[in-house]
């Protein structure tokens, strides 16, 4: 692992690497496991690119030793720009995973908000998608790196929309979780059982909480956008009774589906279970009737296309006063993002209880 650093960080959060330093086109599988690639999916349109600079100069820095890259001699201060090109081709195919049957042309460079970087544009392209990523390049060609910035005004986390919703908790609790969630989906049951009633309890009036549709495409879960319809038909009228139908459900999937996984049976017990609810809740029968024979899926397609400009790709996806928690994850690290939020809201999280002390066991033979 000899040789000087590779990477160097710069103002404004950027990371650079040497083109020409020992390590420049250094890779090692291990250390990039789980890394971001510059396309992701070849199925993915080509504009949702996600770069991490930071990946960029961690693994080059900390790569296995390989092959020894020509001396910096090789790059004089005039460089041969088929010769930096060829670099500059090299690092970011390695670097950010671009497939080996997708183009990459170097721009022109120009200049720069960034003292001593000129802007180059990157083009990636196959068949008849094609993009163009923004890079750094120093003024020297020894240097490249990427900058991104985010517009804080219009991160979509801070305006979704939960108008009609129910709310369940306290309506003008400071932190808001919304959850997004799928009525069919073993993995929002064990969330929804982490939520209620350990989590609720545990904040009380200090955090309220929405649930928006995200059924997941019927051949994973043939049911869920029933039930997601069924339970906004009893929404309109009660957000009790949405409530209770929502716990019903997350509790007696395998009833719905049924042994023999019987479609029509299974939206015929959506709308019994629905009824029953109503029943219990003296809502409007007539009206809840028309509205479950109608099966307007228009609100449910509308959260999920605001589930998709969130990049809600599975379920469930919770957005805790905008931290975003992907899964059903343990209470302990569940209630860290909570806590987090209610500071950042002024509001003191609950005293964490101690763990109840477990008496160790009895040796084999031991007396009592």
């Amino acid at each position: 692992m000899g040789g000087n650093p590779v990477s160097r960080r710069l103002p404004f959060g950027l990371v650079r690497v040497n083109l020409t330093g020992p390590g420049a086109l250094r890779n090692c599988g291990a250390l990039r496991e789980g890394g971001w690639s510059i396309l992701l999916k070849e199925d993915f349109d080509l504009l949702r690119i996600y770069l991490m600079a930071g990946l960029l100069g961690a693994s080059l820095a900390a790569g296995c030793k390989a092959q020894t890259p020509p001396p910096v001699s090789a790059i004089p201060n005039a460089p041969e720009t088929a010769l930096v090109n060829r670099r500059i081709e090299v690092m970011v195919r390695s670097q950010f995973n671009v497939p080996q049957d997708y183009n990459v042309a170097i721009g022109a460079r120009k200049p720069s908000q960034i003292t001593g970087y000129d802007t180059l544009p990157v083009t990636l392209w196959r068949g008849d998608k094609s993009t163009v990523v923004d890079f750094l390049l120093s003024t020297d060609s020894r240097t490249l790196a990427r900058l991104d910035t985010f517009d804080l005004s219009k991160d979509p986390v801070f305006s979704i929309d939960v108008a009609g919703r129910p709310i369940r908790g306290n309506p003008d609790a400071k932190v808001t979780v919304i959850n997004f969630d799928d009525l069919e989906c073993p993995y929002c049951a064990r969330m929804h059982q982490s939520l209620f009633p350990e989590t609720m309890a545990r904040y009380k009036d200090k955090v309220r909480f929405i649930y928006k549709d995200n059924p997941l495409p019927p051949e994973m879960h043939p049911w869920a956008m029933h039930a997601a319809v069924d339970a906004n038909c009893l929404a309109v009228q009660s957000g009790t009774v949405y409530w209770q139908y929502v716990d019903y459900l997350h509790g007696h999937a395998q009833e719905v589906t049924g042994p023999d996984r019987n479609l029509p049976k299974s939206f015929e017990a959506l709308d019994r279970i629905a009824r029953q609810e109503a029943t219990v809740g003296k809502l409007d029968g007539a009206r809840l009737d028309a509205c479950l024979a109608k099966q307007d899926e228009t609100e449910v397609r509308a959260s999920l296309k605001e589930a998709e400009t969130l990049k809600v790709e599975s379920a469930p996806a919770l957005f805790i006063d905008g931290e975003r928690v992907d899964g059903a994850i343990p209470e302990e690290q569940l209630w860290m993002v909570i806590d987090r939020a209610l500071r950042a809201a002024g509001e003191q999280p609950p005293a964490t209880p101690l763990p109840v002390p477990v008496p160790p066991a009895k040796a084999a033979g031991s007396g009592d």
